[in-house]
């Protein structure tokens, strides 16, 4: 029965907000000659939020994972709930993913695959490992360019607050959040948070907005892990190669 217990409360209830890295002392945390947090490397999550936001359980092709979202609901519109079950169940056609398109903020940057920050005083620029994509995290203290604009990625303006890195990114498309169908539209308005909570660990807060699809503001929250085995860098994923008998069906056009 001591055993069954013990084992009981090790394993986290779902709906359950992982646990967070405990906050280091400031000078643990590398800086720039300017004297911000560092974020200059190689990330990426220790998460299953590329296949499903929420909570899920294993099944063919998914492993089972802790969501990431804060308490486990998104609010949906009662339109837009039955909208995301359908587009799980239409991925292939619907998702970007399976067309090697870009996947969008924040989705790019919890998916299962690396990427790299360069660090400068006036832009923070973010390299995928996926498909070679690029992201420009504008901290010039400019604004949002005058829309209706419709981009991948949308567009990233961010300031610091502290030693956390406040961005503001608008301008979308639409899109989805992850392979399991949930989505937003082009109204979609997203503040990420970076905050350091030691030399290889940067808490990753994501609020979002969509008055399209969702009855109120909702949050996420996941960590990234410094990759520091040695000469460690990003590969390539060509997705478009793999993929372009399916994508150009037409006589004459082969794999790469």
């Amino acid at each position: 029965m001591l055993v069954t217990c013990a084992l009981a409360t090790a394993v986290p209830v779902l709906g359950q907000t992982p646990p967070q890295p405990t906050p280091q002392p400031a000078g643990s945390i590398p800086r720039t000659a300017d004297g911000k947090p560092d974020f200059n490397g190689i990330w990426q999550v220790l998460n299953t939020a590329a296949f499903d936001i929420q909570d899920h359980h294993a099944r063919e092709g998914v492993p089972a994972g802790q969501g990431i979202v804060v308490g486990n609901e998104i609010p949906y519109q009662e339109w837009a709930l039955a909208k995301k079950k359908e587009n799980g169940a239409n991925r292939a056609s619907v998702d970007p993913e399976a067309k090697c398109f870009m996947l969008g903020v924040p989705r790019a940057m919890y998916t299962d695959l690396p990427f790299q920050i360069f660090q400068k005083r006036d832009i923070v620029t973010v390299a995928f490992e996926y498909a070679h994509g690029l992201r420009y995290i504008y901290t010039n203290g400019t604004a949002h360019p005058r829309g209706p604009i419709d981009w991948w990625m949308g567009d990233s303006r961010g300031h610091w607050e502290g030693d956390t890195l406040v961005v503001d990114v608008v301008h979308f498309n639409e899109g989805l959040f992850d392979r399991a169908g949930n989505f937003h539209s082009d109204a979609l308005h997203v503040v990420e948070r970076f905050t350091p909570r030691g030399p290889d660990h940067i808490l990753y807060e994501v609020t979002v907005e969509d008055p399209k699809v969702f009855t109120r503001p909702w949050k996420m929250s996941t960590v990234f892990y410094r990759r520091v085995e040695p000469n460690v860098r990003l590969l390539e994923y060509e997705c478009y190669s793999f993929g372009v008998e399916r994508f150009y069906p037409y006589p004459g056009v082969t794999k790469y």
